[in-house]
């Protein structure tokens, strides 16, 4: 046997480190950003422990105020880690708000009629831009980016306005709370914990979610094995916009109002969470429990800025800029450890 190959077959042999197993690790991010999280919540406490951080509620109101972020996250989760991209989530958003505040101020249009309306307006525009991405191939950076001025040109077209929203239902359904013994969580908060239930479900325990992380690794891969690609493409697409819409309805609850501007670059903050909550943005691998850590670490950035009171809120987009690029090279040494 050569020394050369002696070499080799010891270099294969040898026993990885501790580091090289950690970041072949793929729960690594999910890891790190839990103890981000919680990191960011002890240093809170003891630095604002005077001015009430440690009440149960204020933990709560990170659900309550982040929850149509959530809901979008979700759905933002299930493209990404199919490989693709959504940008037009924060129009689609912003269009739901309009949308539904048209049809029940000045159509008189029942809530409960609007809903699933909106619902599947949300979803059949998800399903169009699916469709376009797989069967005209087109990337979904340009796909969705048409989306995007689509659903945002569609909310100046219902109104140029602000569309105050003054229904009961909608003022009953904004301030009910439900208590859990600690705290109060809204019904927003309640239907995204929901929608984040059903999609961790989904993604670990159905064919479905198995074809998402699938298609997400290797589309030719997937194709060889007969995987339905188009069909997975497509339901995800679809299953995006459907959660864009009911994360617009939430977002309606909390502001009780419509307005063409609405959400403006919050598809940015849904990527930026799913990406801070360890999913890859290539695809193929990524923990929809992780997206809820990336939108509390979100949440919490602010909820300090604001506890701090001589910060600006400018400085929520540094951080989160700082975080993304920092989730970003430790996605690119995961993904140079596989490689090698």
């Amino acid at each position: 046997m050569s020394a050369t190959t002696k070499t080799r077959t010891a270099a294969e042999g040898r026993t990885p480190s501790t580091a090289a197993r950690l970041l072949g690790d793929q729960r690594l991010p999910v890891l790190v950003t839990a103890g981000l999280f919680l990191a960011m919540y002890i240093g809170g406490l003891s630095r604002y422990q005077n001015y009430g951080f440690g009440e149960p509620q204020v933990f709560l109101n990170l659900l309550i105020d982040n929850s149509y972020l959530l809901v979008a996250a979700v759905g933002a989760t299930f493209v990404i880690m199919s490989g693709g991209i959504d940008l037009s989530v924060g129009s689609l958003i912003g269009f739901t708000t309009m949308f539904t505040a048209w049809l029940v101020e000045r159509q008189g249009l029942p809530l409960l009629l609007v809903i699933p309306l909106a619902l599947g307006v949300g979803a059949f525009g998800g399903f169009l831009m699916g469709y376009v991405i797989h069967n005209f191939e087109i990337q979904p950076f340009i796909v969705t980016l048409a989306g995007l001025f689509l659903f945002r040109g569609l909310c100046l077209v219902i109104n140029k306005e602000s569309i105050s929203i003054s229904d009961s239902t909608v003022s009953s359904m904004a301030q009910t709370r439900v208590s859990l013994g600690l705290g109060e969580l809204s019904i927003g908060a309640i239907v995204a914990l929901v929608v984040l239930g059903a999609a961790f479900y989904v993604l670990h325990y159905t064919r479905f979610g198995r074809r998402v992380y699938a298609v997400g690794g290797n589309e030719q891969s997937a194709l060889l094995m007969g995987l339905p690609l188009g069909g997975t493409k497509i339901a995800v697409y679809t299953l995006s916009g459907f959660c864009s819409a009911l994360a617009g309805l939430l977002f309606m609850l909390y502001i009780q109002s419509g307005d063409p501007l609405h959400a403006v670059g919050m598809e940015l903050d849904a990527i930026a969470a799913v990406v801070i909550g360890g999913t890859l943005l290539t695809g193929g691998s990524g923990y929809v429990l992780g997206t809820l850590f990336g939108v509390l670490v979100l949440g919490l950035i602010k909820s300090i800025i604001q506890f701090e009171g001589t910060l600006s809120s400018w400085w929520t987009k540094i951080a989160t800029g700082v975080l993304l690029c920092a989730f970003i090279l430790i996605q690119r040494a995961m993904t140079n450890r596989k490689q090698t």
